[in-house]
């Protein structure tokens, strides 16, 4: 993907450049059987105080993306290029011990799964403490009592004993509390958070989105909240990127991408999703076919294979790859349908549907 220096300019607010931004960022990783393009030209970015939401199917880039502003593919296993700026500071070119000195402090992450992301054999509290003492010359009694106040804040009852048990006995939804405790810790500039809500109730979910919603306010933090769940992103992001075989799709404000979406897959993520708020008409309609394999992305539109309506674009869906362009008010779309023609199926044939 290509975005010009024009197109550039509707990611950010005037005036205010992101504290993120994304440039032409591609990922591979060599394997034996041939070249997985994780993510492969995409970009985007993120502004302090705002939530950018990323979804898409499993296999998309999501969570390659995120280690990969992260720093933390290990070294050697991914060819990355392209680049990736943190407040102007490029962390592709940066060395891996100027990048680790930047997590915690200026960018911090919540694991899709804590119970594997935090050491079984040290308690809660000491992971924090740890954490906290990393970045901050503080006595280990202050550490603590810091520990004890991010758990506090982030509701985990009884925090004074708590802080001394370990992961396997916090319950799914404390463990994830305490996740984002520890992310917090240091009070990070840009938060990314990796499918939070997975395998939680529906009832822990929503205090978790409440939760980092509350936090972000407070720090002003720039938040990427990571899903395949649209119904998640749309409590908490500000604007949407959709993915595809770990390119951009499409991208929009939360009301664009629900309201007037463009791309035929974005319509397919809406119209498998279950709505609670209107009476359906017709039965979810799930999204034929399976994502492509990394190692062979299709030529030309790599979601082509599975669109109803990739006859409609004359061959081009087939032989040649649509870039992420302008659609107007800062909507992008990668669609070689003209916009004309995805207005009107989106209005006469899918919105009635959903």
């Amino acid at each position: 993907m290509t975005i010009t220096t024009d197109e550039r300019t509707h990611w950010s607010t005037p005036g205010a450049g992101p504290f993120l931004q994304v440039k032409d960022l591609q990922v591979h990783f060599p394997t034996d059987d041939g070249v997985v393009k994780s993510v492969d030209g995409l970009s985007f970015s993120v502004e302090r105080g705002k939530t950018l939401g990323i979804v898409g199917e499993s296999g998309s880039g999501k969570s390659v993306t995120s280690m990969s502003v992260m720093g933390l593919h290990k070294a050697g296993a991914a060819k990355i290029s392209g680049q990736i700026l943190l407040d102007g500071q490029d962390l592709v070119a940066a060395s891996r011990e100027e990048v680790r000195q930047l997590r915690g402090k200026r960018m911090a992450m919540i694991f899709q799964d804590p119970l594997s992301a935090m050491h079984p054999y040290y308690s809660v509290g000491n992971q924090i403490i740890e954490a906290y003492r990393v970045h901050n010359d503080v006595s280990k009694k202050q550490a603590r009592a810091h520990a004890i106040e991010m758990l506090d804040r982030v509701g985990i009852p009884e925090p004074h004993s708590r802080v001394d048990s370990y992961p396997h006995q916090y319950s799914g939804g404390m463990r994830q509390r305490a996740m984002i405790a520890m992310a917090l810790s240091c009070d990070p500039d840009l938060l990314i958070a990796d499918e939070p809500t997975t395998a939680l109730d529906v009832t822990v979910q929503a205090q978790i989105l409440d939760l980092i919603r509350d936090l972000q306010k407070e720090f002003n933090s720039a938040v990427i909240l990571i899903t395949h769940d649209l119904g998640v992103v749309a409590e908490l992001a500000d604007h949407i990127l959709v993915m595809y075989a770990g390119r951009g799709a499409e991208y929009g404000s939360a009301e664009q991408i629900f309201n007037d979406p463009e791309h035929p897959y974005t319509w397919g993520l809406l119209g498998s999703m279950p709505r609670m708020d209107r009476d359906r008409t017709e039965r979810l309609m799930p999204i034929k076919g399976t994502p492509p394999s990394l190692i062979n992305v299709p030529v030309g539109c790599a979601f082509s294979p599975r669109c109803a309506f990739e006859a409609n674009t004359g061959g081009r869906a087939r032989t040649e790859r649509p870039e992420l362009l302008d659609a107007g008010q800062a909507h992008l779309v990668a669609c070689h349908l003209p916009q004309a023609q995805r207005l009107q199926i989106w209005r006469d044939e899918i919105a009635p549907k959903l």
